[in-house]
Parts: structure tokens; C-alpha cells; sequence
């Protein structure tokens, strides 16, 4: 019995994707059970591989989820649309959609998933998140029978690379994203990834998974690398941390509600975490759950390869699935995604975490003790005041504070701005 895919899109993703399924040579032998259909592409002018003969390859991305003889539509053409109409309208002509595209999962996955629930079709996204790392079917079957209460994880290869290679080679932000872009882990428009957006999509994924509720993407917090200096680098290394953008979802401690923390933005990671030492474009996530505890995913976020192998995985599981159930439309509910409420998140002037925050100051008697006193007065603690050196004829104070909600924390630092001792604050960064 033979399955036949239409695949949407033949960049790099895509290609990886193509190549596997024609080379089936010492893979599982469910791939010989697998037909390239059709291809989907934007343009017929560029020269791609593999190559496919004209009756096969076509512009026309709407034939090709209509056309009858298709069982599976593999949608890899990223951003919104035509992404999300092409994948409704797969899921309404009965077809089984597979895609890696986190932003319309992201922002569509609601009305995607009543759809396909109408329809009684899986669709399958283990590509959207981590890269080949399997994370989505583990966090829906493997971790299912567990509370899930956080989710911490390094979830975007290129600001990993930028913020690796500033703490090794102790380089700037500009020219280190110079580099990225020319070793083709950054885009010509890098602003996705170094402004959090993509790490917020796909945080959004992973909560809407771990923790069983719809998620408005557009709730959650994001901040970018692109003030992260190479001087506060330094400066965390001695205090024994290292920086990554990390993407969280936390649940409400020592409760059952649905009420979340969800957040993306640099943070100082203490040296003996386990994401610390997560380099270059590797990725991790970090999920704690009861009873499990602790369970660490890792591996290559990104690259034709590890992408191309999660999208094989979830065709191949869809023809396990079509090939025991003789193509009825039972759903396996470990499978699906069926979400009937919205989860609360909490706001981030409510939420409660560390902060370091590096201060320039007139060399003045007696600044720091004004310092402490401004942050106790909104009961803002101080975990560590160093007074580094002098830069500019200014001393250079960092603070690194307990645990502390970050509204206190923010009107603390009005307060602070309006001391006379106080020239600058270049940074402001969270510690976990």
C-alpha cells in the first residue's frame, strides 16, 4: 500500500524532507510505503535538489491540496499565509496536514485544531519546536500522565550562536549577528529571532501542549538580545552565570490553575544549570513535571536535517496509523490536540523573579547605601552590591537582587533614576 504526500514547498526544510524520502536505503521500510505526489513551489525559474520531473513539481499550491489522490499535505513554507488557508483547506478534503510552521501554529492553532477535529484528521507539528529534537509527542503521550509545571528552554539557534560566541570571543552583538548572517544561521531580516518572536511562538506551542489550554500568542512577554552587551556578559561570568535568551511557561505553584507565567527574554543562567552550557545553535528544553521531575531534551534546534528528520517522523507516524486503522477517521487522542479554554497569564509587572541590573554613578560618598534604601522602600532585597571599577570617570556598580515582583522592582528603579548619584543604567537583565 502506497501513501502519497503533497509537499508544500522545497527550501531547505523542504529539500531535507525530499531527500530523505527518496533515499529510504537502511531507514525504517515504512518510508518505502511513502510517494513524493506532488510539489508544491512559489517559483519554477530556481534550480533546486532534488530535482523533480515538471508533471510532478508545480506552482499551483491549491491543486495540490484538493487533488484526490493526496492523503498527506506537508506544509513547509513558513510564515502565515497562503500557510494557513492551504492547511484548512487540506484538513476540509479529509487530508492529514504535517508542518513545522511554528507562527501559524502559534497564532492559528485553535482554528486549526476544531477543524481537524471536525474532520477527524491529525495534524502533526513535532518540526514547529526544537528542530529535530522530539519534544511535541513526548510532552502529548510520553509525559502525558505527569502535572507538568514548568517549561524552561533555549529555543532559538541563531540568538544562541550570537550570545555563545559574544562569551567566548568576548565580541560585540553587531558584529557577531555580521557573522551569523554570513554563515547562514541569521536572515537578511534577523528581527524574528533576535527580538524574541520566534522563541515566543514557539513557547506558546509548548505551553499550549504541557499545560492544556488555547494560548493567545499575542500574551506573551518578549524581549530580545539586542541590548545584551558583551560587558554585562562579562560581568555575569564572574558572578557565575552565563546569558540565554530563555523561553518559560510556569504554572501557578502548589495549585491546579490555569493561570501562567509565559515569558521570553535574556536571562543570567546560573553556571550549574543544566541550560548552561547549551552552545552554539543547539537547543534544549528543560521540562519538570509530578512525579517525574526534571527531564532535559537537547539537541540540534535548526538545519535541513534535524528539521527535515521530525517532519519524516510525524508523515511516518500518520502511515502507521492510516495502515493499522484500514483509513478510519478514529482519532488517537494522544495524538490530537483539543483545547476548550484560555489559559490566564499573569502579567509581568505580577511576576516574581531575580534581576541584575548594572548602574554608572558619580563617584559620590555613601551611593550605595542610597541604592539599598530606594529598593527597600518597595521591598525590593539585595542579594549582592559589587562595585566593580570605574568607567569614564563614573563607578560602576552591579546589583543583583533575591527574588522580587517585578512591579515593586520597576517603581524601585524610578525611584532610583532620581538620585543625584545616579548618572546611567545601561542594563537591566533577569537571573533565574
Amino acid at each position: 500500500m502506497a501513501f502519497k504526500i503533497g509537499l508544500l514547498g522545497l527550501g531547505t526544510v523542504g529539500a531535507g524532507t525530499a531527500q530523505i524520502l527518496l533515499d529510504t536505503s537502511g531507514r525504517n521500510p515504512l518510508l518505502k510505503e511513502i510517494i513524493i505526489g506532488r510539489v508544491g513551489v512559489r517559483t519554477l525559474t530556481k534550480t533546486r535538489t532534488p530535482k523533480f520531473p515538471p508533471e510532478i513539481i508545480s506552482t499551483d499550491l491549491e491543486a495540490i491540496v484538493t487533488d484526490p489522490n493526496i492523503d498527506i499535505v506537508v506544509e513547509l513554507l513558513g510564515g502565515l499565509e497562503p500557510a494557513r488557508s492551504l492547511i484548512l483547506q487540506a484538513i476540509n478534503r479529509g487530508k492529514h496536514v504535517v508542518t513545522a510552521n511554528k507562527a501559524v501554529i502559534a497564532r492559528h492553532g485553535y482554528e486549526i485544531y476544531e477543524a481537524a477535529n471536525r474532520a477527524g484528521v491529525y495534524v502533526l507539528l513535532e518540526a514547529s519546536v526544537g528542530g529535530g529534537i522530539p519534544i511535541i509527542k513526548p510532552l502529548k503521550q510520553s509525559l502525558g500522565a505527569n502535572r507538568i509545571t514548568s517549561i524552561i528552554g533555549i529555543v532559538n539557534g541563531t540568538t544562541n550562536y550570537i550570545l555563545t560566541e559574544m562569551t567566548t570571543a568576548g565580541a560585540d552583538f553587531s558584529d557577531v549577528l555580521n557573522e551569523a548572517q554570513k554563515l547562514g544561521y541569521a536572515e537578511a531580516d534577523p528581527s524574528a529571532d533576535i527580538d524574541g518572536w520566534d522563541a515566543a511562538d514557539k513557547i506558546a506551542i509548548l505551553a499550549s501542549l504541557g499545560f492544556g489550554g488555547r494560548i493567545q500568542r499575542e500574551s506573551v512577554y518578549c524581549e530580545g538580545i539586542r541590548e545584551v552587551s558583551k560587558v554585562d556578559i562579562a560581568y555575569a561570568d564572574k558572578l557565575g552565570f552565563v546569558v540565554k535568551l530563555l523561553a518559560i511557561a510556569k504554572g501557578l505553584e502548589g495549585t491546579e490553575s490555569d493561570t501562567l507565567q509565559l515569558r521570553v527574554h535574556p536571562t543570567l543562567v546560573p553556571k550549574s544549570h543544566p541550560l548552561a552550557n547549551v552552545d552554539e545553535v543547539n537547543n534544549a528544553i528543560l521540562v519538570e513535571g509530578d512525579p517525574l521531575g526534571q527531564v532535559m531534551f537537547y539537541g540540534p534546534g535548526a538545519g535541513s536535517g534535524a528539521t527535515a528528520s521530525a517532519v519524516v517522523s510525524d508523515i511516518m507516524n500518520i502511515v502507521a496509523i492510516l495502515k493499522s486503522s484500514n483509513h478510519t477517521q478514529t482519532i488517537d487522542p494522544l495524538l490530537s490536540c483539543t483545547h476548550q479554554h484560555y489559559c490566564k497569564i499573569t502579567p509581568i509587572k505580577s511576576i516574581e523573579t531575580r534581576f541584575y541590573v548594572r548602574f554608572l554613578t558619580r563617584d559620590v560618598p555613601g551611593v550605595i547605601g542610597h541604592l539599598g534604601t530606594s529598593f527597600g522602600n518597595y521591598q525590593v532585597s539585595l542579594e549582592s552590591v559589587v562595585q566593580i571599577g570605574f568607567k569614564e570617570g563614573l563607578a560602576e556598580i552591579v546589583v543583583v537582587t533575591h527574588c522580587v515582583c517585578e512591579g515593586n522592582f520597576r517603581t524601585a528603579l524610578e525611584e532610583v533614576r532620581t538620585l543625584e548619584a545616579i548618572k546611567n543604567i545601561p542594563s537591566i537583565l533577569r537571573v533565574l
